[in-house]
């Protein structure tokens, strides 16, 4: 990649009004697999946008790098008008606690109670006193249904009240934006519900930044302001909703959604 599209760093690139992130001509590969090819989209602020698309078109990577869990081989990504990559470590560290992610496999702590796991992070990244972290965790557990759950361990809860732990975890560090990977996807059917009905009060009821990986196209249509149709490391298409289920322009979307509606 020629240096003259590279941004210094150290500053903050240039600001796009309303928008919260920004990828432009981010490509990732691994090995002779690209991943992402030459990726632009961006995110408006309080907007709740879902990619949808075929397993390996590379919609888990792109909130794999917005976590900083693997670097784009070109390009760069930007958050809140700052710089993601590339940028110092030190920025790197800030832009993350503005992230929140809610995984496919639920990452509790085996070892702690549901309330050390909300309150853990709080404390130690952001410097939260114990008794305040503790009344926001109890909060959130009260929003996601599991205010009598504070001190059974993961193991004692179903894999859908593990994962309303997880997302109530995500939430008590005061993301501005909410990553969600197939939040459905290691749960048994007749757990689904309770979680997406979850996800669905929070989209309506805060103005965090959603981006949302899924199959649960219904789920999609309900929450989106805008859905991304991926196709070999490309968005193919985008648009509202009632457009991309309904009337949507290209043969692959059509043919995709065919599959799986």
């Amino acid at each position: 990649m020629s240096t003259d599209t590279v941004k210094n760093p150290e500053t903050n690139p240039e600001k796009h009004p309303g928008e919260l992130i920004r990828l432009e001509q981010v490509t990732k590969r691994f090995g002779d697999n690209t991943v992402l090819d030459h990726l632009d989209f961006s995110v408006q602020a309080g907007k709740h946008v879902t990619l949808i698309g075929p397993s390996g078109s590379g919609k888990t990577t792109i909130l794999r790098l917005l976590m900083t869990l693997t670097k784009p081989d070109e390009g760069t990504i930007t958050v809140d008008g700052q710089q993601l990559f590339p940028a110092p470590e030190k920025q790197v560290r800030e832009i993350r606690k503005k992230i929140g992610m809610v995984f496919q496999q639920f990452n509790l702590f085996p070892n702690m109670t549901v309330l050390k796991n909300i309150t853990e992070a709080p404390v130690t990244v952001l410097g939260m006193s114990k008794d305040e972290a503790e009344e926001r965790a109890r909060d959130l557990l009260d929003l996601v249904g599991l205010a009598d759950k504070c001190d059974a361990r993961p193991t004692q809860l179903s894999g859908g009240q593990q994962q309303r732990v997880a997302i109530a975890r995500a939430l008590a560090m005061r993301p501005q934006v909410l990553l969600l990977d197939e939040v459905t996807s290691a749960l048994d059917p007749e757990l689904v519900a309770g979680v997406l009905d979850v996800l669905r009060d929070i989209a309506r009821s805060t103005d965090i930044t959603m981006l949302c990986v899924t199959h649960e196209m219904n789920f999609a249509r309900d929450i989106s302001d805008q859905v991304l149709m991926f196709d070999s490391g490309r968005v193919i298409e985008s648009g509202p909703p009632e457009q991309m289920f309904s009337e949507p322009e290209q043969d692959r979307t059509r043919e995709f959604l065919s599959a799986v509606l």
